[in-house]
């Protein structure tokens, strides 16, 4: 197998919402839109009667991927990272103290930047959804 990645999904609620935030506060172009039905597509990802309207954003080598199901699936718990299962999309920026001081007011962290040992620095922001994306300096 020669796999390469392709895109990072994320599910959300408000679609709509989602692409604010990713699009105005992360600042990813919209690549595309387009919804998906059928028998093939709900059988395909284990959901009766499941259709879904995604948006794909430009995170540089890969997509990232918003999607929003209908029927929506139940709400999950706050999530946390250290849960096996748990997942989060990592977007590396250049100046991460000036992205966290331009945070717009409401944009909640789980805490302010921090340098880690390895000398990387990490912030992570909770999308509108409650969904982990960190955003880290190299």
């Amino acid at each position: 197998m020669d796999a390469t990645a392709h895109h990072y999904a994320v599910t959300v609620a408000d679609l709509e919402g989602a692409v604010e935030f990713y699009r105005d506060v992360l600042e990813l172009d919209v690549v595309s839109r387009f919804s998906v039905s059928g028998d093939a597509f709900a059988t395909g990802v284990g959901v009766d009667g499941a259709s879904a309207e995604f948006v794909h954003l430009d995170a540089g080598s890969t997509r990232v991927e918003l999607v929003s199901y209908d029927p929506e699936g139940d709400e999950r718990p706050e999530p946390q990272l250290n849960e096996p299962g748990a997942t989060h999309l990592g977007l590396e920026v250049d100046d991460l103290a000036s992205v966290y001081e331009g945070l717009p007011d409401g944009v909640e962290t789980l805490s302010e930047p921090q340098t880690t040992e390895s000398g990387t620095t990490i912030l992570f922001v909770v999308d509108p959804d409650g969904n982990l994306v960190e955003l880290l300096e190299p």
